[in-house]
Protein backbone atom coordinates (compact mmCIF):
# COMPACT_ATOMS: atom_id res chain seq x y z
CA UNK A 1 0.00 0.00 0.00
CA UNK A 2 1.20 3.50 -0.71
CA UNK A 3 0.16 6.81 -0.40
CA UNK A 4 1.23 9.55 -3.29
CA UNK A 5 0.31 13.27 -2.28
CA UNK A 6 0.80 16.02 -4.99
CA UNK A 7 -1.15 19.58 -5.67
CA UNK A 8 1.92 21.30 -3.25
CA UNK A 9 3.55 24.73 -5.06
CA UNK A 10 4.41 28.50 -4.74
CA UNK A 11 1.12 30.52 -3.53
CA UNK A 12 0.85 34.26 -3.12
CA UNK A 13 -0.90 35.23 0.20
CA UNK A 14 -4.95 34.96 -0.50
CA UNK A 15 -4.61 32.59 -3.26
CA UNK A 16 -5.60 28.96 -3.19
CA UNK A 17 -4.05 25.74 -3.98
CA UNK A 18 -5.69 21.77 -3.60
CA UNK A 19 -3.79 19.30 -1.93
CA UNK A 20 -4.60 15.32 -2.99
CA UNK A 21 -3.12 11.99 -1.92
CA UNK A 22 -4.72 8.44 -3.68
CA UNK A 23 -4.01 5.44 -1.87
CA UNK A 24 -3.13 2.20 -4.23
CA UNK A 25 -2.19 -1.53 -3.56
CA UNK A 26 -4.03 -4.25 -1.85
CA UNK A 27 -6.79 -2.07 0.19
CA UNK A 28 -9.78 -3.97 2.02
CA UNK A 29 -10.89 -0.93 3.26
CA UNK A 30 -9.70 3.07 4.64
CA UNK A 31 -10.81 4.47 8.06
CA UNK A 32 -9.90 8.22 8.90
CA UNK A 33 -7.87 9.88 6.23
CA UNK A 34 -5.92 13.10 7.54
CA UNK A 35 -3.72 15.74 6.13
CA UNK A 36 -0.62 16.63 9.06
CA UNK A 37 1.67 19.92 7.97
CA UNK A 38 5.17 20.76 9.38
CA UNK A 39 6.93 23.65 8.87
CA UNK A 40 10.96 23.85 9.16
CA UNK A 41 11.99 24.01 12.84
CA UNK A 42 8.38 22.97 14.18
CA UNK A 43 6.47 19.98 14.82
CA UNK A 44 4.27 18.58 13.09
CA UNK A 45 0.97 19.27 13.44
CA UNK A 46 -2.85 17.97 12.41
CA UNK A 47 -4.47 20.03 10.19
CA UNK A 48 -7.89 18.44 9.13
CA UNK A 49 -9.08 14.80 9.19
CA UNK A 50 -11.97 12.96 7.68
CA UNK A 51 -13.85 9.76 8.95
CA UNK A 52 -15.18 7.12 6.78
CA UNK A 53 -18.91 8.68 7.41
CA UNK A 54 -17.16 12.02 6.36
CA UNK A 55 -17.49 13.82 9.61
CA UNK A 56 -14.80 16.10 9.34
CA UNK A 57 -12.05 17.97 12.36
CA UNK A 58 -10.07 21.06 11.82
CA UNK A 59 -7.28 22.63 13.60
CA UNK A 60 -8.50 26.12 14.58
CA UNK A 61 -5.82 28.00 12.35
CA UNK A 62 -7.56 26.69 9.06
CA UNK A 63 -11.12 26.39 10.10
CA UNK A 64 -13.11 28.32 7.14
CA UNK A 65 -10.23 28.36 4.73
CA UNK A 66 -9.81 24.64 4.22
CA UNK A 67 -11.56 22.16 3.26
CA UNK A 68 -11.18 18.48 3.79
CA UNK A 69 -12.67 16.00 1.22
CA UNK A 70 -12.32 12.06 0.02
CA UNK A 71 -13.51 9.94 -2.68
CA UNK A 72 -14.26 6.75 -1.33
CA UNK A 73 -13.93 5.53 -5.12
CA UNK A 74 -11.21 6.43 -5.65
CA UNK A 75 -9.36 6.01 -2.33
CA UNK A 76 -8.38 9.44 -2.62
CA UNK A 77 -8.72 12.47 -0.09
CA UNK A 78 -8.14 16.06 -0.90
CA UNK A 79 -7.56 19.29 0.85
CA UNK A 80 -8.54 22.71 -0.43
CA UNK A 81 -6.87 25.54 1.13
CA UNK A 82 -8.40 28.83 0.44
CA UNK A 83 -6.91 32.41 1.63
CA UNK A 84 -3.68 31.16 1.94
CA UNK A 85 -1.39 32.69 4.57
CA UNK A 86 2.49 33.09 4.92
CA UNK A 87 2.12 31.14 7.65
CA UNK A 88 0.86 28.12 5.88
CA UNK A 89 3.88 27.76 4.63
CA UNK A 90 4.74 23.96 5.11
CA UNK A 91 5.49 20.61 4.17
CA UNK A 92 1.68 18.66 3.77
CA UNK A 93 2.04 15.26 4.56
CA UNK A 94 -1.34 12.87 4.31
CA UNK A 95 -2.38 10.31 6.50
CA UNK A 96 -4.72 7.31 6.37
CA UNK A 97 -5.90 4.17 8.09
CA UNK A 98 -5.93 1.17 5.75
CA UNK A 99 -6.74 -2.27 6.00
CA UNK A 100 -4.68 -4.06 3.42
CA UNK A 101 -2.91 -7.36 2.84
CA UNK A 102 -0.81 -6.69 5.84
CA UNK A 103 -3.96 -6.00 7.97
CA UNK A 104 -4.85 -2.49 9.62
CA UNK A 105 -2.26 0.01 9.32
CA UNK A 106 -1.11 4.21 9.16
CA UNK A 107 0.33 4.96 6.04
CA UNK A 108 2.00 8.10 5.85
CA UNK A 109 2.42 10.39 2.43
CA UNK A 110 5.94 11.30 1.15
CA UNK A 111 4.92 15.21 1.63
CA UNK A 112 4.15 17.69 -0.12
CA UNK A 113 5.55 21.75 -0.26
CA UNK A 114 3.43 24.13 0.30
CA UNK A 115 5.12 27.93 -0.07
CA UNK A 116 2.84 30.84 0.27
CA UNK A 117 4.70 33.85 -0.31
CA UNK A 118 4.51 37.19 -2.68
Amino acid sequence: VQLQASGGGLVQPGGSLRLSCAASGSIFSIGAMRWYRQAPGEQRELVASITSGRNTDYADSVKGRFTISRDNAKNTVHLQMNSLKPEDTATYYCNAEIVGGSGFRTYWGQGTQVTVSS
